[in-house]
């Protein structure tokens, strides 16, 4: 009784004072406004939403210190056409980004550079080395006309040669039909006046290539701003300019993508953001409507608007004070306090409606008083439930939950403090019409009179459905795989979901820190011999097999073809004119050999080189760009392959080394899992599999399910400190074991029915939706409160009463405010739009149906 004269007295004052109210209140929120507008910014850096003193996030940042080369990367992937294209785009972009040190802190090409063009032959087995040698013996004439003339004219040049060795019977015309079907589809390409480039590679080794080798990769370490909602935009946009400027582009033959840590948390920003400001405004138009429905004024709507921007405004301020930068998923604050503090508007303005039309009279001050009497308890008592529920978040691992929880619980009692004080104020001064009918819905009275009278059969129910979502909570799944919260159509998750195509490429691989390199090697081997592991790569494997034997044949081959394809002589660039008549003589080659090539493509070159000759001279930029415009590096390239050296852990370049070994000496291994990894069963048990053998194991796939672990762990942990709290509260204030249960009751039955819902609907809790469960815990109590606390005050028939005006529309603003989520592209934002959905119907009926049922006939209010 005394907190409800200190509640009326106060709604009362700022009534009688209400111009001094509006004008403090609303200076104040905008000098609030306007600080917040002005100092809050935004971390985007999503390694920050998890503490860092949790034991595997230790083991996470002492992996990263060692490395730092290898975090936030940006990685460009290349796929070219030929396999000479990929190589040429990737050392071009390369060489260029190398430039920008304002942009890029890092540029290195992980599998190339001078090393691995060297020694490449080395890593090749026994076998295929002896091969590609063989290969370059059988074309060695055609490789010694090339390296004395690289140019159209050594290239027809060298087939006139090699046609005329066919006519005359001194060569097989078989070994020249893939070369001629090869620069034939080269040159048609170029008379139509379209690229289509030759590779040499191909040609020289007489097979087509593998998919490994049309792939490049560049990585990129970009300085980052994570005061932008993007922090690699400007790197992002600087690569794929400077690959339009190279021409590097897929009417060239090269595709370039990006992904990476970088592009992946860049683009879901973006996703997030994309038609953000249609959909709001939609909902904000939505929820006027709701609200008119809801209180039938426009001044009431005024009023409830104007609290509710000002509450928001403060708590931005307070958001600054607080935590400074707001995290990922802090930034939601915003969405919680519209969600749950238009309730206490909502609430107190029905309210409001309802006792001016029993008071029958146009002054509102008799109105304020009796709405502060039996509304200001509940409000209050809702408001501090929701905010203990927000603050049982705080003391937990999830540090993105827990700076929401300081800010959104804070809120709670910001946005209390505002409907008692700033909303009296401007109900008075806006003074809306009464009201001339009842305020609640006089037609639901037949079904108050059935939840009365079966009570004990919605009871029943309520209990076999309570038993059915507790039998299905156990098969509820947590997805804790981030990729699956992605939005598949943007560029850096469909280029990683295609990198994880090839075991060799997939980003789910494990990290682990040894002693020493011998350490590394001796570990990898045990870990190699699990049969979840498909390899286990240590610096020591970039030291071939078989180096002795390799050397030995490669050195006879450098003594056999080192004079061939590093003449003494290069004959000077040809003009148009003699690159015309080397075709010319090139087309009378092939007419001469036609009838021996039962292929057709000496017929084919012929064809094609005939429409070239028409066009004449116009036709050879295009064509000099096909067939030879990578030739020179093409020949540098043979020229270091067959002069290998011996490679030891101690003539590894640097910048590779550096990648596997740390300065003090500690060595990585880099663990690949056999199967697919984004299976949930393969990647459990590939992990478990790993730090069985290695405990401080790291890398993706343990993140993903450590950050799964410590999730899940901290709601579970905020969630029994929110119900012991709320439970507290509720009894300390209502000081009935029962009234406690009740309100409790329907909000653990909405859960499980979620919970059972998610589970028939295939909708599993992941880390977007799960920040759905507070704001259905703060809104739950507090719609259940309201019931109970009128039951208290002997207040019967309650689906006819205002509150129930109340509850539903403030439900229907809630769902119109965030189920808009649910039609978004970005799938974690559309998740938890559906689950929030799915909750708050819950919420309600139980709230509407089986509340009313548990209630029974009211008692006399205890004195």
């Amino acid at each position: 009784m005394l907190f409800r004269s200190l509640l009326v007295r106060l709604v009362d004052a700022c009534r009688r004072n209400a111009p001094l109210v509006v004008l403090t209140a609303l200076l104040f929120a905008g000098l609030c406004g306007y600080y917040a507008a002005t100092h809050l910014s935004i971390d985007t850096d999503t390694n920050k939403l998890i503490s860092e003193d949790v034991p595997w996030r230790k083991r996470e940042a002492a992996f990263d210190r060692a490395f730092p080369q290898n975090t936030a990367l940006l990685a460009v992937v290349i796929d070219g056409a030929t396999p000479d294209q990929a190589d040429d785009a990737a050392a071009a972009l390369t060489a260029r980004l190398k430039t920008r040190p304002e942009l890029f802190k890092t540029v290195r090409r992980p599998e190339g550079g001078e090393f691995f063009v060297r020694n490449g032959l080395l890593f090749l087995p026994l076998s295929e080395v002896q091969q590609t040698v063989d290969d370059m013996i059988a074309a060695q004439p055609l490789i010694g006309a090339l390296a004395a003339d690289p140019s159209l004219r050594g290239l027809f040049d060298a087939l006139s040669l090699g046609l005329e060795g066919v006519k005359t019977g001194d060569a097989d015309i078989a070994k020249l039909q893939d070369p001629l079907d090869a620069i034939a589809q080269s040159v048609e390409a170029a008379a139509d006046g379209t690229y289509r480039p030759l590779s040499w590679q191909n040609l020289l080794t007489g097979r087509d290539p593998e998919r490994r080798e049309l792939r490049r990769f560049v990585l990129v370490q970009p300085v980052l701003d994570y005061s932008a909602l993007e922090p690699g935009a400007r790197a992002s946009e600087a690569v794929r300019e400077t690959a339009r400027d190279l021409g590097l582009t897929p009417d060239r033959g090269v595709r370039v993508r990006l992904t990476g840590s970088v592009a992946l948390s860049d683009e879901e920003f973006a996703t997030v953001a994309q038609g953000a400001g249609v959909a709001t405004l939609l909902s904000v138009g939505l929820v006027i409507l709701i609200l008119f429905l809801a209180v039938r004024s426009l001044r009431l709507i005024a009023a409830i608007l104007i609290t509710l921007f000002a509450g928001l405004a403060v708590t931005g301020a307070f958001a600054v004070v607080s935590v400074g930068a707001l995290n990922m998923i802090s930034v939601a604050f915003a969405v919680l306090f519209v969600g749950i503090a238009v309730d206490f508007s909502i609430q107190f303005s029905v309210r409001y409606r309802d006792e001016r039309f029993r008071s029958g009279s146009d002054d509102p001050a008799e109105a304020l008083r009796r709405t502060a009497a039996t509304i200001g308890g509940p409000l209050t008592l809702a408001a501090a439930a929701t905010a203990v529920g927000f603050y049982a978040f705080v003391p937990t691992a999830y540090s993105g939950v827990s700076e929401l929880g300081v800010i959104a619980g804070t809120s709670m009692v910001i946005a209390l403090a505002l409907n008692l004080t700033l909303l009296p104020a401007l109900l008075t001064l806006l003074r809306p019409p009464g009201e001339e009918a009842p305020v609640g819905y006089a037609r639901l009275a037949a079904l108050d009179r059935f939840m009365l009278d079966r009570r004990r059969a919605v009871m029943v129910g309520a209990l076999l459905l309570a038993a059915f979502g507790l039998a299905m909570t156990p098969m509820l799944r947590f997805d804790f795989d981030p990729l699956n919260l992605k939005d598949p159509h943007t560029e850096s998750v469909s280029t990683l979901f295609d990198l994880m195509k090839d075991p060799d490429t997939t980003p789910y691989t494990i990290d682990i820190l040894t002693p020493s390199v011998q350490a590394s090697i001796d570990l990898a081997k045990r870990l190699g011999q699990l049969p979840e592991v498909s390899q286990a790569i240590t610096v020591d494997s970039y030291v071939p097999n078989d180096q002795d034997k390799k050397l030995a044949i490669l050195s006879d081959a450098q003594l056999l073809l080192g004079p061939t394809v590093s003449p003494s002589e290069v004959k000077a660039a040809p003009d148009d004119a003699a690159n015309m008549a080397a075709i010319e003589k090139c087309m009378a080659a092939l007419r001469a050999v036609e009838g021996k090539d039962p292929s057709g493509a000496a017929g084919r070159l012929d064809a094609a080189l005939s429409r070239v000759a028409q066009r004449g001279a116009a036709a050879l930029p295009l064509l000099r760009d096909a067939l030879v415009s990578g030739l020179p590096r093409r020949l540098d390239q043979l020229r270091l392959s067959l002069q290998p050296e011996k490679v030891t852990l101690e003539t590894l370049p640097e910048e590779l080394k550096r990648a596997w070994v740390t300065p003090d000496g500690r060595s990585r291994i880099e663990v690949f899992p056999k199967g697919d990894a984004t299976d949930h069963a393969v990647l459990r048990r590939f992990v478990d599999a790993v730090r069985n053998v290695a405990p401080d194991a790291t890398g993706t796939p343990v993140s993903i399910l450590e950050s799964g672990r410590t999730v899940v762990g901290a709601f579970r942990e905020a969630g029994i400190i929110a119900v012991i709290a709320i439970g507290g509260l509720l009894a300390l204030v209502l000081r009935r074991v029962r009234d406690v249960a009740l309100v409790l009751a329907p909000l653990l039955l909405a859960a499980l029915l979620t919970a059972a819902t998610s589970v028939l609907v295939g909708l599993p809790i992941n880390f977007a939706n799960i920040i759905t469960l507070p704001l259905l815990l703060g809104i739950g109590v507090a719609f259940d409160i309201y019931f109970v606390m009128n039951w208290r005050a002997g207040l019967g028939l309650p689906l006819q009463s205002a509150t129930t005006r109340a509850v539903l529309f403030s439900s229907l603003t809630t769902v119109t405010a965030f189920g808009s989520l649910a039609l978004s592209s970005h799938p974690g934002t559309s998740e938890m739009g559906k689950l929030l959905t799915i909750s708050l119907a819950y919420t309600l009926g139980c709230t509407l149906f089986v509340l009313p049922a548990l209630l029974g006939e009211p008692k006399p209010p205890p004195r």
